[in-house]
C-alpha cells in the first residue's frame, strides 16, 4: 500500500510540474512572446528558436512553424535540443518512436501518454499532456514535422490531415 502512495505522490508532482510547463500553451502556440516559466527561459537561452529552426533542413516551411510551437510548448520538458530530462521526459533526438510511424507519434502528442517507457535502453516515467485540446491539428502537424527533421532525425513531414485522422 505504501508503494501505491509513493506512486500517487510522484504522479501528483508530475501533474503539477507539467501544469507549470504547459501554462504557456494557453496563449497562441505560435506567438513569439514568451510567458513560459523560468526553466523554459533557461532552455531558450541555450538555443534560440532561430537556432532550433536552423536544425530542421527538411520540410522548411512546416518545420519553421513547428519550431515556434516546439519552443513555446515542448522545450521546457524535452529541452531545446531534444535531449529530454533523465528519468522523466525522453529525448526526441534519435528516438525511433519519433521517426517511426507518424500516426503513433501524432497520437502521443494529440492524446498524451503516461506510464513507464524505455528509449535507447533508459527508463522514463513522466507524463505527456494531451496537446490536442490546446493545439490545432495544423500546429501538431507542424511541430511533428519539426521534431522529425531536427537534431539528426530524418523522417518525413506530417500533414494536418494525418493528425486529424488520428482517433483516440
Amino acid at each position: 500500500m505504501e508503494r501505491f502512495s509513493k506512486i500517487g505522490l510522484v504522479g501528483v508532482a508530475l501533474v503539477l510540474a507539467l501544469g507549470a510547463c504547459s501554462k504557456s500553451s494557453t496563449s497562441s502556440s505560435t506567438s513569439s512572446a514568451s510567458t513560459a516559466p523560468e526553466a523554459t527561459a533557461a532552455a531558450s537561452a541555450a538555443a534560440s528558436p532561430a537556432a532550433s529552426v536552423a536544425a530542421a533542413p527538411q520540410n522548411a516551411a512546416a518545420a519553421a512553424d513547428g519550431g515556434k510551437v516546439y519552443q513555446t510548448n515542448c522545450s521546457s520538458c524535452h529541452q531545446a535540443e531534444g535531449t529530454g530530462l533523465a528519468g522523466s521526459f525522453p529525448p526526441l533526438a534519435g528516438n525511433p518512436v519519433v521517426t517511426g510511424d507518424a500516426t503513433k507519434v501524432a497520437h502521443i502528442v494529440k492524446y498524451g501518454l503516461s506510464g513507464n517507457i524505455t528509449v535507447a535502453g533508459k527508463a522514463y516515467n513522466g507524463m505527456m499532456p494531451a496537446w490536442g485540446q490546446s493545439l490545432s491539428n495544423a500546429d501538431i502537424a507542424a511541430v511533428l514535422t519539426f521534431i522529425r527533421s531536427s537534431w539528426g532525425n530524418k523522417a518525413g513531414a506530417v500533414t494536418e490531415a494525418q493528425v486529424a485522422g488520428v482517433a483516440q
